[in-house]
């Protein structure tokens, strides 16, 4: 694929427009592109067959469900991804320097800020509005996220991983959410699976 040539097709204009919008629904990209809906969806269908894009069902207000689509982390690839090498770059300087503890210091003082500022925010609130505001922050960062309730336990679903090439050398990225997570819920958390180790999601379990 011709990236310059892509990104000229109705398909590249969606999946660019998707990247600012971080995720829209076929109506949304209709109205912005001035198609109809049916048009978009199958240019979504064709995307998400190439691994480009993916779907998750969102309640909006009172209404029935809406199929919104984002970029998957093959998506993503398409845009240059050189954050990735400076923050590398960086953060091998900062281990040279101080070693792996000052590396895991950096991101668990990120950690217990975000947290911090999380909790000022949602003082008071139920389990279930501060396991939104915890995926809504997650998705500003660049991460396709959302959560479920099975049984007595909420569930916190990450698809991707927009630090991926960070995290394969510097795992202690990952420290920030379970930072994050630990100050937010005094239920106690758990980590089931993650996507560094080969899983199909990054699945963190919380008792309601």
């Amino acid at each position: 694929m011709q990236p310059d040539r892509f990104f000229e097709t109705t398909r590249g204009r969606i999946v660019a427009a998707l990247r600012r919008r971080r995720s829209a629904s076929a109506v949304d990209l209709a109205a912005e592109f001035s198609l109809s809906p049916n048009a978009i969806r199958q240019q979504l269908a064709v995307l998400e067959r190439d691994g480009l894009v993916n779907e998750r069902s969102v309640r909006r207000g009172k209404t029935k469900p809406t199929y919104e689509f984002s970029l998957s982390a093959e998506g993503e690839r398409l845009f240059p991804q050189h954050y990735d090498r400076l923050l590398n770059a960086v953060l091998r300087e900062v281990r040279e320097m101080g070693g792996e503890t000052a590396v895991a210091a950096i991101f668990e003082r990120m950690g217990k800020r975000t947290a911090e500022r999380t909790n000022k925010r949602l003082a008071g609130e139920p389990a279930e509005a501060r396991i939104g505001a915890v995926v809504d922050l997650l998705r500003e960062r660049g991460v396709e996220a959302g959560w479920s309730r099975e049984g007595s336990t909420y569930v916190i679903h990450e698809h991707n991983c927009p630090y991926a090439e960070t995290v394969r050398e510097h795992p202690q990225v990952c420290s920030v959410i379970h930072t994050v997570l630990d100050e937010v819920f005094d239920e106690g958390t758990d980590q089931t699976d993650s996507l560094a180790t080969g899983g199909r999601e990054c699945r963190f379990e919380i008792k309601a």
